[in-house]
Order: structure tokens, then C-alpha cells, then sequence
């Protein structure tokens, strides 16, 4: 699946065997999609995604075209000693930033946490975060990229107390400046992926557009594109709606009663 950012729309899906990885054909939509944005007046694209869609041997073409990218690369070894050899100078912690609580309700119990400390599981608790950049040249590429370079100190408890630390690294290639997108927003834009894991959600149990009825996959995939268009409707309405405060309870109130439809 293929969506829109700035409006949660769905641009293609393709209905595909369970076996076949996420990469498998997604530059083929990617660079649809690209085309299409552009058509409806968009000057500027950028392409969000997971390490499954960091494609290194497309990187060039897409900036020599003027796309813009932001995805997650893996841990492998080369970026590990690259970021090992950085001083801790170079190393600036994360702030993430935090939704102010509203009031609306009480916070519920963190049943989780209080199970494992009384069946003593261990638990990995995030304690620092850290961000640095470097250049770097895929062996796939011409040109040097941004990697920014998220290292994650996790504790380790048992019974709630410590038993060590662990060191994490993850990373994220990109060719925008630095000027435009300092490497903390370059975490947060990879770590939102446009929001796609809530649509997914949304096509799944709230328009149902991926309850596959039919044993034939072009059926599926046309039960998909219909179920993707009657969602697109939604957001297309919504976008229809004034900027008011009544307007925006309407929004809510209908993106609630979207979640119970059913097609």
C-alpha cells in the first residue's frame, strides 16, 4: 500500500501471496505514486518507509529527479563501525516530544508492567536517546547521503531491579539537508511513516476492505481497490468540512462512525 501524509488517502495496494517480501515490486507503485502527486500540483515529494523500502540502488535516480527520501536502514556492520568511531561530541540526546495529558480521562493501569514484575519476566526499559549523523555512500550509489544515527540505551530488569545496560543502534538514510531537516525530525518523519500503520488498521477493521472474501487474489484485490475508494470517500468529505470548532467535533464524530461501517 501506497498512501498519502498530508491527507491519509490510499494512491495504490496491490493484493499479493503472504509469502513475498514487503520490497517485492514496491518501486513500481512508488514511482507511480510519484508521478501522480506531481500531476495533481505537488512540487516537492518525499518518500517515507521502513528499512524494507530503503532500496539503495533507486537512491540516485530518485534525487537526480528532485524526490526526496527519509527511510530506516539496517544494522549491519559497516554503519555500526562508523557510528562506534563518533565522539561523544558528536552525540546529542533525543527529545521526543510528549503529548500533554487532557484531562478527558483517567490513565488505566499498566497491567503489562505489573505482571511482569510479579511473574519476574525480564524487561527491556528505554533509558537514553541519542542522535548523530554521518556521510555516507551505499556501494549501490554515486553519491553520498545523510545517515543519522538513533543510539538507545536499554536497561535490562529482572524483578524490576537492574540487572545491565545494552546498547542499541538504528539508522535512517537521507537526501535532505540538513538545514531543512535536522536529524532529530529525521527519526520522528521515519518513525511515523506517514501514519500508515493507522490506516492499515482503518482498512482493516474499520472499512474491512482487507477481509479478503474470495479465494482468488484479483477478486481480493478488487474487493481491496473498492474498500480503499469508499475510505479515500471519507477522507475526500472530511477535507469538504469547514475549520470550525463544530466542524471538527462533526469530523470526529463521523471518522468514528466510519470505524463501524462495513462494505
Amino acid at each position: 500500500m501506497v498512501s498519502l501524509a498530508n491527507t491519509q488517502e490510499v494512491l495504490f495496494t496491490k493484493n499479493r501471496s503472504g509469502n513475498r517480501p514487503s520490497h517485492d515490486g514496491a518501486v513500481e507503485y512508488m514511482d507511480a505514486a510519484i508521478a501522480l502527486v506531481r500531476r495533481g500540483g505537488f512540487k516537492r515529494v518525499r518518500l517515507r518507509g521502513d528499512t524494507d523500502f530503503s532500496l539503495t540502488r533507486h537512491f540516485d535516480r530518485w534525487r537526480e529527479d528532485g524526490v526526496e527520501f527519509v527511510f530506516g536502514m539496517d544494522c549491519h556492520e559497516a554503519l555500526v563501525k562508523r557510528a562506534d568511531a563518533l565522539s561523544d561530541s558528536d552525540w546529542k540526546l533525543l527529545d521526543r516530544p510528549r503529548t500533554a495529558p487532557t484531562g478527558e480521562r483517567a490513565r488505566p493501569e499498566n497491567v503489562k508492567e505489573r505482571l511482569i514484575a510479579e511473574r519476574g519476566y525480564t524487561q527491556l526499559v528505554g533509558d537514553e536517546e541519542k542522535v548523530a549523523e554521518f556521510s555516507y555512500r551505499p556501494a549501490a550509489c554515486k553519491h553520498t547521503y545523510r545517515v543519522v544515527a538513533l543510539k538507545k540505551l536499554i536497561r535490562t530488569e529482572q524483578h524490576q531491579p537492574l540487572l545491565f545496560y545494552a546498547r542499541r543502534f538504528f539508522f535512517y538514510v537521507t537526501d535532505v539537508s540538513r538545514a531543512e531537516l535536522p536529524a532529530d525530525d529525521v527519526v520522528f518523519q521515519a518513525n511515523a511513516r506517514c501514519n500508515q500503520e493507522n490506516v492499515i488498521e482503518q482498512l482493516k477493521n474499520g472499512v474491512q476492505a482487507m477481509r479478503m472474501p474470495s479465494d482468488a487474489l484479483v477478486a481480493n484485490w478488487a474487493y481491496l481497490v473498492i474498500g480503499s475508494l469508499a475510505w479515500n470517500l471519507k477522507i475526500w468529505l472530511g477535507l469538504c468540512l469547514p475549520t470550525s470548532e463544530p466542524a471538527r467535533e462533526i469530523r470526529r464524530m463521523e471518522n468514528a462512525a466510519s470505524s463501524a461501517a462495513s462494505f
